[in-house]
């Protein structure tokens, strides 16, 4: 007798057997105990029909009773009607007709509240009948199956059933399946319609799962006997000149005929049956508690496959435990050899049974890996866990988690490859994954996490070592642009950013993390993942280039090439990061994240919920980028501030009326040279430029050379045109030579420079100017309409008042 069989005996049958059966002379007398059992069976069977046919009386009295009732009310009705009519046309006083408008209006809505009341009360009882009559046959079923089970297992003295009363104990179960879904289809239209009567409910559903519990183990029990019976599971190692030979395993599913394969399909039908009706069962359980259903790929018919293909393998595993490649690659050849048998032969029973949603395929995929799963979390993580607390250990265990990771994630595709066969596209988001060890141990992700991060931050120690580490590819070319050309700086590659290999390697290996992430069946442990590993490397990468840009700053002024190579690599390192990280953040699988994350308000180790992915980090690497930009061009300008500080404070020069004795004729305009003192500036400002143009990526370049030309535009301005100086025709000249000498700095970057030196520009305009015109503007500058005779002259970026400050200091005299 099976163990579970004798824990479903009353005590007081126990007691019974006992007092029958204390020796072995006892067991002669079996026979006529087993009458007179079946006699008392019968007597009782009888009393209980007698008492359903009273309950059936009874119930038909009071449906009788509340039929009357409901007839009796409906002619009052007609009577009252009659009666309006007939006060009507009789015209009665004013009495009679409050006593019918209070018999309408509060007396007959009472009335009509009390004949719901009953109507409800009725089909309540009818109801609470029609499942006592269904539940009562599920019971008597279960019975007669357990009843069936013990006599056999007692009077035979062996556990393996015959074939005929694997039939019978077949019929029996399906009628107790056809019972339990006749009662949910009530249970199901009361939950929707009448979710008030939850006692019943409850009541119902706990009867119905207490003999469920009793169905279904015996169910499953008896389809691996008859799994047992046709020869599964068959030999999982064969013999090396069988395997050369063979193209894979005998699968006894396909090879099973006649008799035996009828029997099997019966008992498929049986417990798919069973399935379904208890899917059904918990998806109603769930609406009710407003929860989601959970669709699992489990068949309790696949399970029963790889119970004793588990049973076989373990002591094979055993043998393993340091070598678990082997374990992996039995599993999936085992898992191949017999995907295709167990789809042709059991989907065709799935879906007779309408298991929809359910593929044979798909569950025999998992249900292996599972068991593979299972046997590692128990015998291999568990004991890695254990010893990665020991900081001895740490190495060797962090050495074999790495390698058992790399078996897990590379088993992982393979598996879901065969999942997948056949299907007319891959589906990425099949339930099979090894990972999902991991989604019961929060505790085991985060070693895991510790891990892949100290590895990939190993892995950039040792790409910080080479020498082209922070080496800039200058190969991009920069291209004009103009404020009339669309912008052709679409950066992409980390060749259009200039950037150093180091944060190629960086993204690399953030990515790396990320895809080993991606088994991961749960989302929400997915983002734990990547928060604890991927998203604080990210944060120790932007650390090494504020230490690398710290250090170059630390060595040298910005004036030294060395120095902006340095901060050059730091700013195209970090443009290139952000661009990168802006991608992903867009990418669907890390929005769903973002929303996943926003919903569930994850907080793992101390981080803060956000409203997306890598947002913080995208954030900090702007801000190092604008700063390091604002440093150089800081340094520029202060340094160009240095070396015309001679130059703006020579104020006489500009008043001179011949041309200057001492100059040299570097570079003129007609007579003019380019003034002395400015020389140095430009020629240390174009060859700080051309450095820059060549290692800085071409968007921050962009940026920093226009900024540059505005500081120097307003520096120039301010110290020379608004402070104060007189100039004469030759100092006008003289001043239109210098800055001519400027645009030629920043020609090499744009076609017409002067465009983004507007103050200089619109000065010079005002400054070319002959006596006649300069008075004409003068006085037009006056009036109301000043700016609109600015305009007429090209003349946009400087004020009114500015502009007759400019006029004022001219001197036209010979």
């Amino acid at each position: 007798m099976e163990p579970w069989v004798v824990h479903e005996i009353p005590p007081h049958l126990l007691q019974y057997l006992d007092e029958n059966f204390k020796t072995e002379e006892d067991l002669r007398r079996a026979p006529t105990l087993a009458i007179e059992l079946k006699k008392s069976c019968i007597n009782l069977d009888r009393n209980l029909m007698n008492m359903q046919k009273n309950l059936s009386s009874l119930a038909a009295s009071w449906i009788s009773l509340t039929n009357g009732a409901t007839s009796d009310l409906h002619h009052l009705d007609i009577k009252l009607q009659n009666f309006h009519l007939r006060t009507s046309q009789d015209g009665r006083g004013k009495v009679g007709l409050k006593k019918i408008r209070k018999m309408l209006c509060e007396e007959l809505p009472l009335l009509a509240k009390e004949v719901r009341r009953i109507e409800t009360v009725r089909f309540y009882a009818e109801t609470t009948l029609q499942l006592e009559a269904l539940v009562g046959d599920l019971e008597d079923a279960v019975f007669s199956i357990m009843n069936r089970n013990t006599f056999q297992a007692n009077l035979s003295h062996t556990s393996r059933p015959t074939e005929c009363r694997l039939g019978q104990l077949k019929e029996k179960q399906l009628v107790a399946v056809k019972v339990v879904s006749n009662i949910e289809d009530i249970l199901v239209s009361i939950s929707r319609s009448q979710p008030q009567w939850d006692r019943l409910l409850n009541s119902v559903d706990m009867r119905v799962d207490k003999a469920l519990s009793v169905l279904r183990p015996q169910a499953l029990t008896d389809h691996r006997i008859l799994l047992s019976s046709i020869g599964w599971p068959p030999p999982l190692l064969t013999s090396e000149p069988e395997s050369e030979n063979s193209s894979g395993l005998p699968n006894p599913l396909v090879l099973m005929q006649g008799d035996k394969k009828d029997r099997y399909c019966e008992s498929f039908l049986s417990v798919s049956a069973l399935q379904h009706i208890h899917a059904k069962r918990e998806k109603r359980k769930m609406n009710i508690l407003e929860q989601k259903v959970d669709n699992s790929i489990d068949l309790w018919t696949i399970d029963a496959l790889v119970s004793p293909i588990a049973s076989r393998v373990e002591h094979h595993f055993s043998k393993w435990l340091e070598q678990p490649k082997f374990m992996f690659a039995l599993v999936y050849r085992l898992t191949r050899d017999f995907v295709q048998g167990v789809d042709d032969v059991l989907q065709p029973l799935i879906d007779k049974a309408r298991l929809v949603g359910y593929s044979a395929k798909e569950a025999w995929v998992s249900a292996m890996v599972k068991m593979l799963a299972g046997y590692l979390s128990t015998r291999k993580f568990s004991v890695l866990a254990e010893r990665y607390k020991d900081k001895d250990s740490k190495p060797e265990v962090t050495s074999s988690w790495l390698h058992l990771m790399d078996l897990l994630v590379a088993f992982d595709k393979k598996m879901q490859s065969l999942a997948s066969l056949g299907t007319s596209h891959f589906q990425e988001n099949l339930r099979v994954s090894m990972l999902s060890i991991f989604c019961d141990r929060p505790d085991w992700l985060r070693i895991w996490a510790r891990i892949e991060l100290k590895d990939a931050w190993k892995k950039l120690k040792v790409d910080l070592k080479e020498e082209r580490a922070w080496m800039i590819d200058s190969k991009a070319k920069y291209e004009f642009y103009t404020a009339e050309e669309p912008e052709p700086f679409l950066l992409s590659t980390r060749q259009d950013h200039k950037a150093p290999l180091i944060v190629e390697a960086a993204v690399k290996i953030t990515w790396a993390m990320i895809e080993r992430s991606r088994s991961l069946p749960n989302i929400l442990i997915r983002i734990q993942f990547i928060r604890l590993s991927a998203d604080r490397f990210l944060w120790k990468f932007l650390n090494l280039l504020f230490q690398h840009y710290k250090e170059a700053q630390l060595r040298s002024s910005y004036i030294e090439n060395e120095t902006l190579l340095s901060v050059c690599a730091s700013i195209n390192a970090a443009r290139y990061c952000e661009s990168v990280l802006r991608d992903l953040s867009v990418d669907v699988d890390f929005l769903e994240m973002s929303i996943a994350e926003k919903d569930s308000h994850i907080e793992a180790d101390g981080l803060n919920d956000r409203s997306g992915f890598f947002v913080e980090q995208i954030k900090s690497l702007v801000e190092l980028e604008t700063d390091w930009l604002m440093d150089i061009i800081s340094d520029l300008l202060q340094q160009f501030n240095t070396l015309t500080l001679e130059y703006v404070q020579n104020k006489a020069k500009w008043g001179q009326e011949q041309e200057f004795i001492g100059t040299k004729s570097i570079m003129g305009t007609g007579n003019l040279t380019v003034s002395v003192e400015f020389i140095e500036a430009l020629e240390s400002l174009r060859s700080r430029l051309g450095v820059l143009r060549e290692f800085l990526n071409s968007k921050d370049f962009l940026d920093l050379w226009r900024s540059v030309a505005d500081g120097l535009d307003l520096f120039i301005f301010r110290s020379i045109l608004m402070n104060n100086v007189r100039f004469t025709i030759q100092g006008a000249g003289q001043f239109a030579t210098d800055m001519q000498a400027l645009y030629l700095v920043f020609r090499p970057f744009c076609v017409r420079p002067e465009a983004f030196l507007p103050h200089i520009r619109d000065s010079m305009k005002l400054l070319e100017m002959d006596e006649q015109q300069a008075n004409r503007l003068s006085f037009l500058l006056k009036d109301a309409e000043g700016n609109a005779s600015m305009h007429l002259h090209g003349i946009v970026n400087i004020s009114c008042n500015q502009a007759e400050k400019i006029l004022s200091i001219r001197d036209f005299g010979v």
